[in-house]
């Protein structure tokens, strides 16, 4: 049987010749009945309190489980991301080591058709030095024998010594003035 508030307070016993005061009784029923009647109250109040925190917990559970996968998803898109940044990086990097290699084999293919331009114009110089001495040996050649013709019929005439007259004409004198 269980007991409430008013079944206590409306308990009947029955009389005997030698029974407990009946006022007695009936007060302390009526105390007994009000405490129980205080924790049934306070019972169903904790009841509430732990259905609501049965409720909050399970909220946190929820929580804590969106929190736990949002942590994880945070985590694989950071790796993911940092793993992008460095292919992209090692793309960048390989991308400029190509692109130096290729600018330094165009500076050493320019630089050797500079080399192979000056050894050309050295020649060329050297060749065209030589030629100018032929020419002017050959000019000197002429000359001479132009001079010592005019000077061979003018000392027949003047009869002019002929060492005054031949020229004295040097070919690399003349070469330096013309270069």
């Amino acid at each position: 049987m269980k007991f409430t508030p008013h079944s206590i307070k409306n308990q009947e016993f029955s009389k005997s010749v030698r029974g407990f005061d009946k006022d007695e009784v009936q007060v302390f029923l009526e105390k007994v009945s009000d405490e129980v009647e205080i924790l049934l109250n306070e019972n169903e109040k904790l009841k509430k309190q732990i259905d609501n925190d049965k409720e909050k917990i399970e909220e946190y559970k929820n929580i804590e489980q969106n929190l736990k996968e949002t942590l994880l998803n945070a985590n694989e898109s950071s790796t993911k991301a940092i793993e992008t940044a460095k292919k992209q990086t090692s793309v960048i990097v390989k991308e400029a080591e190509l692109k130096a290699k290729q600018i330094l084999s165009k500076a050493r293919n320019e630089a050797e058709e500079i080399r192979n331009t000056v050894i050309e114009l050295i020649e060329r110089r050297n060749l065209l030095i030589s030629k100018l001495k032929v020419m002017v040996e050959s000019q000197e050649s002429v000359y001479g024998d132009f001079v010592r013709k005019v000077s061979f019929e003018s000392k027949k005439d003047s009869k002019v010594d002929e060492k005054k007259d031949e020229p004295r004409n040097d070919v690399d004198d003349i070469l330096e003035k013309l270069l």
